[in-house]
């Protein structure tokens, strides 16, 4: 097969980014060929806030340049990763001007949430899920606490459910859990037209053979979602069996960094490639992923697994799907740094228990997150594309007529799309953070 992917960097990497490149390596080391169009957020800062805001609701240069490409290469499929904030959904119009099935990967709550997370002030929030148009997040400023950001959001979201963009130009999405399918439900697509796709660790690790050091490990953003301050309580507080090692960076370093000079019992290590990541992990007595928001996903649990780690997690959201309580590794209460430290007790105190969970943890992973499982259901996810764009499957029985495709958006005067050549990005060291950082666009205050 020929696939176009299409992806937008972030500046703060994230775990997104890291799928993206898993999957191009998955496609191409099966002989697929991979024609990419790519844009990265560090252009953001040569460019004012106004223009922008513009791309991001409608990007006349994707738009040129993926048709263009599409022209040069005619591919089966164009798989789209994130488009947000510089490629924008117009891509999806230069696909279907071309005839060439499009498959949406849906890795956050951004197209139902302008903040990303369906959070607000630390508690779940799901008041602009299903509106016409968010007006709680402009009058919140949940896009990075700013007016002008949000309404750009907003008015993103808004746009695109008026022209019907998700429901009439993408032919299949895949999210990562049941959990993450039923809350996207929101888009207005048919629950069949998203198929579930988890994530996976490549290349597979081999089996584990790490030496065990008496520490356990959080790996990830260091931001308030990602629970850090439950995760820090129940190491000042309570009376923690072993150290905690930190690995990640973020918003909230500073508070990381002030208590491990207080507490001789938690360790920051900063910044860390995949495959350093891999070894500390492989080495400790379990993973704490205290997430206080509904995680799509959560990459760090799968990578736990494939070094044979259990995991300690909330019992939140999507989460909960991927551990097997008592089997993989336990499940405390959201928020409660107590009953952290209790569950973490449980599961590292009896040494035959805890080798028992080891060795759980790395078959649920050879079960169901290997690479060629993933490739499989790849593979599985553009046939279903192709044949909805072949079939007209999608789409119908809305009692309501499709909008016709706006020509002032898509070629101006009636040009011809430009011959512009699509930007290439350069691999950079990886992060294991799940969820996709924000970046700066139409007058947020600060860039990640």
């Amino acid at each position: 097969m020929k696939i176009l992917v299409v992806h937008n960097y972030y500046q703060c990497r994230g775990g997104e980014d890291q799928c993206f490149e898993d999957e191009v390596a998955q496609l191409e080391s099966h002989g697929h060929e991979v024609i990419q169009y790519i844009q990265h957020n560090d252009s953001i800062q040569n460019r004012n806030h106004f223009s922008v805001a513009l791309t991001t609701l409608w990007s006349r240069k994707s738009y040129r340049a993926v048709r263009e490409l599409i022209r040069q290469h005619r591919p089966d499929v164009m798989h789209c990763t994130n488009t947000f904030p510089l490629i924008s959904p117009s891509v999806y119009y230069a696909a279907a001007k071309e005839s060439v099935p499009v498959v949406q990967a849906l890795h956050n709550f951004r197209m139902i949430c302008p903040g990303t997370y369906l959070l607000r002030d630390g508690k779940v929030c799901e008041q602009c899920v299903g509106k016409a148009f968010a007006w709680p997040a402009i009058q919140h400023r949940c896009y990075r606490a700013s007016t002008a950001g949000s309404i750009t959001v907003a008015s993103l979201l808004s746009l695109h459910r008026l022209m019907r963009s998700w429901r009439n130009k993408v032919h299949a999405f895949y999210t990562l859990t049941e959990f993450s399918k039923r809350k996207l439900s929101g888009l207005g697509v048919e629950p069949e037209r998203i198929v579930v796709k988890h994530n996976c660790v490549n290349p597979t690790p081999p089996p584990p053979n790490f030496p065990q050091d008496d520490y356990v490990i959080f790996a990830g953003r260091l931001s308030p979602e990602k629970g850090i301050n439950v995760m820090l309580d129940a190491w000042n507080d309570h009376n923690p069996p072993c150290k905690l090692m930190i690995v990640g960076d973020g918003p909230l370093a500073d508070m990381v960094a002030e208590a491990e000079k207080r507490n001789p019992m938690i360790d920051w290590v900063g910044q860390k490639s995949l495959q350093e990541v891999l070894h500390l992990m492989g080495s400790a007595r379990c993973l704490v992923m205290p997430s206080v928001y509904y995680e799509t996903f959560g990459r760090t649990i799968i990578e736990a697994y494939s070094v044979g780690t259990p995991v300690v997690v909330s019992r939140f959201g999507a989460m909960q799907e991927l551990v097997r309580d008592g089997e993989t590794g336990k499940l405390f209460e959201r928020g409660n740094s107590a009953d952290l430290i209790q569950k973490v007790a449980e599961v590292i105190s009896d040494p035959a228990r805890h080798q028992q969970l080891k060795r759980n943890a790395r078959i649920e992973f050879e079960d169901n997150f290997t690479v060629d499982h993933n490739f499989q259901k790849l593979m599985d996810i553009y046939a279903l594309a192709i044949h909805n764009a072949q079939t007209g499957d999608f789409g119908k029985g809305s009692g309501q007529p499709i909008t016709p495709e706006p020509a002032d958006l898509v070629e101006l005067n009636g040009s011809p799309p430009a011959k512009d050549q699509p930007d290439r990005h350069a691999g950079e060291p990886s992060q294991t953070a799940s969820e996709p950082p924000q970046e700066e666009i139409a007058g947020s205050n600060s860039v990640l």
